[in-house]
């Protein structure tokens, strides 16, 4: 089933930057100070995939994210001349929320620098725990050279959200859950920004389910992870849906584990991303951002590889802006037909729009906002465009809308979504 290239130095353990016992360690370490989240069957979700699917709650952590787990583990590492000078992080908002959370509670300096466009709810998030936040560059990459420049000024211990073995054995603990809580699992699906959840959970699957198949998931604009495995250039760029694994050079540590541990390494676009975070709201209630929705998205992309399997998602995270969510939404009821713009062409005299909304009414649906375009068209002086926005039951009620408006007479077109 492996479909990633395979290095032969990579034959033992020894080879990698942790081992089972590593995550094991990290559980014992890290229990009773973050949520031990619930791995619970979607039978909808199923029935829709044509899978058995178990997910991985992680966006109910205390700070909505995964992340917790990971930097808990480094943090409690520490030494007690390091714990006084305090830590810095480099974060696009789940790590550094994990790192200032319990750094907080073990009462260790922490001070956080995030990319400028870093969503507001991150950074008010990552405030809130007390920790100092510097907005500076505009990728991730140019927060951590600044990081990395204020750690050796002040003296800071620099905690890496993914290159780390603590780290990475401590985010491997949510496979170990997962494993131990649902051991029928043959498939896990994990998102993949540096790679650091991805290698923790391989690693404890290679103990506890030596033919667990594991599938990596990112973004289509961030395909850093695949195309390094596969030695080719790296592009990734862009504004995706999914900002929590969009990074351009995945960890030199993590790199080897998924080589050597991960099957396949699917990538997923802003529209199946859209969706799947849709689907995880209407249909389990519950709020996920991006990249938590990302193996989802790879689920719904590729209904045939997984048919029959029984599937691990794991919802790494839950920190997504509101009015981002709010469009989301209104975006995918516009693609299911539910929500929908039409652009109705009107002869300028009296009744035209009577005669429009009659036919509305009569088809039952529902008006929500009319616009009027006389200056701003391609028509005529005389012509008149007007725009609707509607509510329908979906994708057959609408057409069934707009068969009536041309049957009666009225030049009708969708605006349609990119």
């Amino acid at each position: 089933m492996a479909s990633l290239p395979t290095s032969p130095d990579l034959a033992t353990d020894a080879a990698l930057a942790i081992a089972p016992a590593d995550v094991m360690r990290a559980a014992e370490a890290i229990a009773g100070q973050v949520v031990r989240t619930p791995t619970l069957e979607s039978r909808t979700l199923g029935q829709l995939t044509g899978s058995r699917v178990f997910l991985k709650f992680e966006n109910l952590q205390f700070t909505a994210a995964y992340k917790e787990r990971g930097a808990l583990n480094r943090l409690l590492a520490l030494t007690p001349d390091e714990r006084q000078r305090g830590v810095i992080a480099m974060s696009a908002g789940n790590h550094a929320q994990g790192l200032a959370y319990h750094a907080r509670r073990l009462g260790i300096p922490a001070t956080i620098v995030m990319p400028r466009f870093t969503p507001l709810i991150k950074v008010q998030q990552t405030e809130g725990h007390d920790a100092e936040v510097i907005l500076h560059g505009e990728k991730l990459e140019e927060a951590t050279a600044h990081a990395q420049l204020i750690a050796e000024r002040r003296g800071l211990v620099f905690v890496h959200p993914f290159n780390d073995p603590l780290v990475m054995a401590g985010q491997g603990t949510v496979g170990l859950e997962m494993l131990t809580d649902a051991p029928e699992i043959d498939t896990l699906v994990v998102p993949i920004g540096g790679g650091g959840l991805i290698s923790g959970c391989s690693v404890i699957a290679s103990e506890l389910s030596p033919k667990c198949d594991i599938v990596g998931v990112q973004a289509e604009l961030y395909p850093s992870m695949k195309a390094t495995l596969m030695g080719e250039p790296v592009v990734a760029d862009g504004d995706t849906l999914a900002e929590g694994i969009a990074v351009k050079s995945p960890g030199s540590l993590t790199v080897p584990v998924v080589r050597k541990l991960v099957s396949d390494v699917l990538l997923v676009g802003e529209r199946d991303l859209e969706r799947a975070v849709a689907m995880l709201l209407s249909i389990e209630k519950t709020v996920v951002e991006g990249a938590g929705a990302a193996g989802l998205a790879a689920l719904l992309a590729n209904p045939r590889r997984f048919r029959g399997r029984t599937v691990g998602l794991v919802l790494c995270g839950g920190n997504i802006d509101t009015r981002l969510l709010a469009n989301v939404l209104l975006r995918d009821l516009a693609r299911s037909g539910r929500l929908a713009r039409l652009r109705i062409r009107l002869k300028d005299r009296p009744g035209q729009l009577y005669g429009v909304a009659r036919i509305f009414d009569q088809q039952q649906v529902n008006i929500l906002e009319v616009a009027h375009h006389r200056v701003f068209t391609n028509l005529p002086a005389k012509g008149l465009m007007t725009e609707i926005e509607c509510e329908t039951r979906g994708g057959d009620h609408l057409e069934r809308l707009i068969e009536a408006l041309r049957g009666a007479g009225y030049e009708v077109t969708k605006v349609e979504l990119g």
